[in-house]
């Protein structure tokens, strides 16, 4: 019984997944086992599970490129006029250092394989018994995928001829603690795609090779505009005035000054009050904001370019537009490995044919008029341009 004096105690709440007071929750059984196993490391191999500084690391790509076909061949043979012993026998393979996430992984009795991943593309990596101590090769067993970890060794090929590193050495760098997404159905709903880009990069690799052309075309723009005597300015994100486009705006309050403020739509008036200051060609690439719908092609910061020069018109602009749109395609997207766009049934050759865009309008059999005379019924009742 309790003291009339002392209230009774109050249960102890418990987490959910929300975070607020309630029923506890259950942890991932996938989760915890992998947790289980990270704690056994480091209890029977001194294995933190966090990565340190590692120098020397080459991608993944450049280990492949620097495989040796002679070197492999000559040091097959040296291996069979031994008798198959390889102690003793020169090696002439070339050394790698790389790192990687596991995607694939088959343990074969005294041989691992395991293919690692990073942002240029795959390599297999294979961990005998005998080249590696024995802690290194128990983790290598029993390695997850989504794990990261750091090999050094010879590039050479298996039996099967797959092009590969035969590691001496072998690391844990990081423990992954979510099981990654299925291998043959990977991540394919749009929403958690885009809402969760680390898990898309993981499992697209196309992902990443979109964010590095992306990377490659705003280093271009900028090499382009500033061949042409455009200055790169910054302006400001936060303005007085909303303007410079027709959008509504993000609200913020500047406090040390009580001044309501705007989120930038556009950063169009900056940039004509620096030509009036005296400047002749200037350009921005930077984000505005713009707070109206929001779908998976529309999102409310983005990205923009906008370009003004001084005695130009829109002659100056179209000439501009047109190198830009060449030589991104010839130079930044095919640079990258990607279709050559000039080569896509496009017409992306310099000097497009000109014409008033009112003789390229058909109208519908309701009938639009153009700026100088009927325009041409459409049997499909469209607009054609």
């Amino acid at each position: 019984m309790n003291d009339a004096s002392t209230p009774p105690a109050e249960p102890t709440p418990t987490a959910t997944a929300s975070g607020t007071a309630g029923t506890a929750v259950r942890e991932d059984p996938l989760v915890a086992a992998r947790k289980e196993k990270l704690a056994r490391w480091r209890e029977e191999h001194a294995i933190s599970g966090y990565g340190h500084r590692i120098d020397g690391l080459i991608p993944l790509a450049e280990a492949r490129d620097r495989f040796d076909a002679a070197a492999h061949a000559a040091r097959v043979a040296a291996v069979e006029e031994a008798g198959g012993e390889e102690s003793g026998v020169a090696d002439e393979r070339p050394e790698v250092l790389v790192a990687g996430r596991c995607v694939q992984h088959r343990a074969m009795g005294r041989l691992v394989f395991i293919v690692l991943r990073d942002e240029t593309g795959d390599l297999q990596v294979s961990i005998s018994r005998s080249a590696v101590d024995a802690a290194a090769f128990a983790v290598a067993r029993k390695l997850d995928y989504g794990d990261i970890v750091v090999v050094g060794g010879r590039m050479g090929m298996t039996n099967k001829g797959e092009t590969c590193v035969w590691a001496d050495r072998f690391e844990l760098h990081c423990k992954s603690l979510v099981p990654p997404p299925e291998k043959y159905h990977g991540l394919a709903d749009p929403e958690l795609r885009y809402r969760h880009r680390y898990v898309d990069m993981y499992a697209n690799p196309e992902t990443i090779r979109t964010f590095m052309a992306r990377s490659r075309i705003l280093s271009s723009m900028r090499r382009i505009l500033e061949d042409r005597g455009y200055l790169e300015v910054e302006t400001p994100m936060m303005q007085p005035l909303a303007g410079g486009a027709a959008a509504r705006p993000f609200a913020t309050h500047h406090n040390a000054l009580d001044l309501p403020l705007f989120l930038r739509i556009a950063p169009e008036l900056y940039l004509k009050r620096l030509l009036v200051g005296g400047m002749s060609a200037v350009f921005e690439i930077n984000r505005n904001f713009r707070n109206e719908g929001v779908d998976r092609s529309h999102n409310p910061e983005f990205t923009s370019l906008e370009a003004y020069r001084a005695f130009g018109d829109c002659w100056t602009m179209l000439e501009l537009t047109e190198e830009l749109l060449h030589r991104l395609a010839t130079e930044a997207v095919a640079a990258g490995g990607g279709q050559d766009m000039v080569g896509s049934g496009a017409c992306w050759a310099t000097a497009w044919r000109r014409s008033a865009g009112s003789s390229k309008i058909r109208r519908p059999a309701t009938g639009w008029r153009t700026s100088r005379s009927w325009a041409v019924a459409s049997a499909s009742n469209s607009t054609k341009w």
